[in-house]
């Protein structure tokens, strides 16, 4: 970004960037810009010659970044609003715009100034409002791969962006497994020494939180304690191999799909943030509006939290936790890190400073985008709701659809493409052996709950939701580094909904048509054939009659006739269910494990899992029935350690039951 204007001075340390290395410059007066720090240098330099020296002395004093450490912490580039005229910082040089959509700019100058804007030809003005906001809309353009440079002018200052196209512009939310960097993958080197991709663009936005709902966001190396390193956020990059290593491997993969076969420039806006929950995602005013018990409750607990909390104590607590440490240190003779001599003063903001208090990262991550035209959205989420039984499964239910509607609010458009990608696996795999006790797990129903929304919206004639399985794609961590498979599979629903390629591009996994029991078994119908990809035994069915006691099922195709030979014709879309511990099955589950025992997909090669789900409504804590519940059939949620203890054994006991079963079926049948 550059400004002709000469910015005003500003006393104190500033730290730039350039491609390849940073520079922390420390002198007395320095002018403060948000323009292209190349630029700023080079107009610096001509213009303030005495400026030289004291470069030079900074630079021979301490050298480069390269050969400097940064401190650990945030190191703030550019402010999230800068002085004088200026976009926000959703709109830099490099960028994406979103074509055939009116092009809404926005940012600040000076109450009462009159701004201009000019894209391709075309113009727009602004009223400078006295908080110095300035909003403006250019008309509507179509995707365009020739670079192109938005000025935007007022008086004589004029500050322009380089290098813009316009395209598709996706947003990539979630938690970690969509954060989850391009370089860590199976297969990601592969993927990084080939992401020369000139018209692909990438933003990767900075960690933020509410409460307050923030303008913009800051250009900056973020500090990170988890990995010990510095990410680069907030600014927009070409895609190159040194870019694309750190992006979220499932939006690399997916962008590069889209742009590959769209032949459209793609922008990439990854807002994804590790250990986050539905509720987060989700702005507090929409929350507190809602009606769901389960919602309630949770804002009602965090309301206590913050009300009960003492910061004062709390730092006084800490201060004699230090003193109690110190004093061990030095009777034990061991040396006091220069970093911890000082006894702690600062008052910790307690719960609302959590990054998962409701609301929160809405706040701080989609409201500075809000207003800005995109294409869509892909969305990978839900280990952090686990957390909380059946409850947080409840709730979950109750607010994904809720979070949705309010960013297709937040993006301009109630139709806006959104992708689900479904929780992916967690822990070591399901069983014959353990199939029962894999069950319990209150993660399988949020994927329940997140294929359930996909459903209900589809069902309801939303043609812009889509929605893929990940839980096939198996690796015990709760990371599992098979993400390329899992960024073309959302791609394929990209691809074959806006882009064109229906007919050659499968993306809807089979859907459930209706149920039925019959004579001893369960009778399930799809609305396309369906198979074991290796043409082996169908896995990952479990029913149950009034009792609630699952066992995994056999499952067969049901008859459909014979052919004109004699033989049996077998009907692919419909499967009977039996099994020998269940007499009267009333319900199923299918791939009912945190990474369940599965294998049923559309038949044809075309990679489209049938997705978790279920025909009961059963809490996961009253299954079996009679561990726990009372006579009214009723218990009280959360359960304590003991009580998960008591239906994990009982569960066990299932699993062992079965067994002896089965082999004693087999005795019985021997000659």
């Amino acid at each position: 970004m550059a400004n002709s204007k000469t910015p005003e001075l500003l006393a104190g340390p500033v730290a730039f960037q350039t491609r390849d290395f940073m520079v922390r410059l420390q002198y007395a007066s320095f002018p403060a810009s948000r323009r292209s720090p190349e630029t700023f240098l080079m107009k610096r330099l001509l213009l303030l010659p005495g400026l030289l020296a004291v470069l030079l002395s900074g630079l021979i004093s301490s050298g480069p970044a390269s050969a400097q450490k940064m401190p650990r912490e945030d190191v703030v580039e550019f402010p999230a609003v800068g002085d004088g005229l200026c976009f926000s910082n959703v709109f830099q040089s490099n960028m994406v715009l979103q074509r055939d959509k009116p092009i809404k700019l926005w940012g600040w100058a000076e109450p009462g100034e009159h701004v201009t804007a000019t894209f391709h030809g075309q113009s727009a003005h602004a009223n400078v409002a006295k908080d110095r906001k300035w909003t403006l809309t250019l008309p509507a353009m179509p995707a365009n791969d020739q670079p192109a440079t938005v000025s935007l002018t007022s008086g004589e200052t004029k500050v322009t962006l380089e290098n813009v196209l316009v395209g598709d512009v996706w947003i990539l939310g979630g938690q970690s497994n969509m954060e989850f960097e391009l370089a860590k993958v199976e297969n990601g080197n592969l993927e990084i020494v080939s992401a020369n991709f000139p018209n692909m663009r990438i933003l990767t936005v900075p960690h933020a939180m509410g409460p307050d709902a923030k303008q913009s966001f800051p250009r900056m190396h973020q500090w990170s304690g988890w990995f010990g390193r510095h990410f680069r956020k907030g600014d927009w990059d070409e895609c190159t191999p040194e870019i694309a290593r750190d992006l979220s491997a499932i939006g690399y993969v997916f962008a590069r799909r889209i742009h590959m076969a769209s032949q459209v420039p793609i922008g990439v806006i990854d807002v994804s943030r590790g250990g986050t929950t539905v509720e987060t995602w989700t702005p507090l005013d929409v929350l507190r509006k809602l009606d769901s018990e389960t919602t309630k409750a949770k804002l009602a607990d965090f309301d206590q939290q913050v009300a009960q909390w003492d910061a004062e104590a709390d730092r006084k607590q800490r201060i004699e936790q230090h003193a109690k440490w110190t004093e061990t240190q030095i009777k034990q003779g061991k040396e006091i890190p220069a970093d911890r001599k000082a006894p702690p003063s600062d008052r910790r903001p307690g719960p609302i400073g959590n990054h998962n208090f409701p609301g929160h990262c809405y706040a701080g991550m989609i409201a500075p985008l809000e207003g800005l035209e995109v294409k869509g959205v892909i969305f990978h989420q839900g280990y952090n709701n686990a957390f909380d039984g059946s409850l947080g499964a409840e709730m979950y239910a109750d607010l994904f659809p809720v979070m949705i509607k309010a960013w297709r609010t937040a993006f301009n458009d109630e139709q806006l493409p959104f992708g689900i990608l479904s929780l992916c696996t967690d822990g070591y795999p399901q069983t014959e052996e353990d199939y029962c006790e894999k069950m319990f797990n209150a993660g399988i129903d949020i994927r329940a709950a997140q294929y359930q929304t996909f459903l209900d919206l589809y069902n309801a004639g939303d043609e812009a939701i889509g929605f893929t399985s990940t839980y096939d794609l198996r690796r015990r961590w709760y990371h599992p580094q098979l993400k390329v498979p899992a960024g073309e599979r959302i791609a394929r629903w990209a691809l074959a909904t806006q882009y064109g390629f229906d007919r050659q591009v499968q993306w809807k996994p089979p859907m459930l048509v209706e149920t039925n029991p019959q004579d001893g078994s369960l009778i399930v119908s799809f609305d396309t054939d369906v198979g074991d990809a290796e043409d082996g035994a169908i896995k990952g069915f479990a029913i149950a009659g009034e009792d609630r006691k699952f066992h995994p099922a056999d499952v067969a195709y049901a008859e459909k006739g014979v052919d004109g030979r004699g033989r049996v014709q077998f009907d692919r879309k419909k499967l009977v269910l039996s099994s020998l511990m269940v007499e009267k099955p009333i319900h199923f589950r299918y791939a009912w494990g945190r990474n369940p025992l599965a294998n049923l997909q559309a038949t044809g090669n075309k990679d489209l899992p049938v997705a978790t789900q279920r025909s009961d409504d059963w809490p996961m804590e009253m299954v079996p029935l009679g561990v726990l519940d009372d006579q009214a059939g009723q218990i009280e949620r959360p359960i304590s350690r003991g009580d998960r203890g008591k239906i994990l054994q009982a569960l066990r006991k299932q699993d062992d039951e079965r067994r002896m079963a089965k082999a004693k079926a087999i005795l019985d049948s021997a000659p």
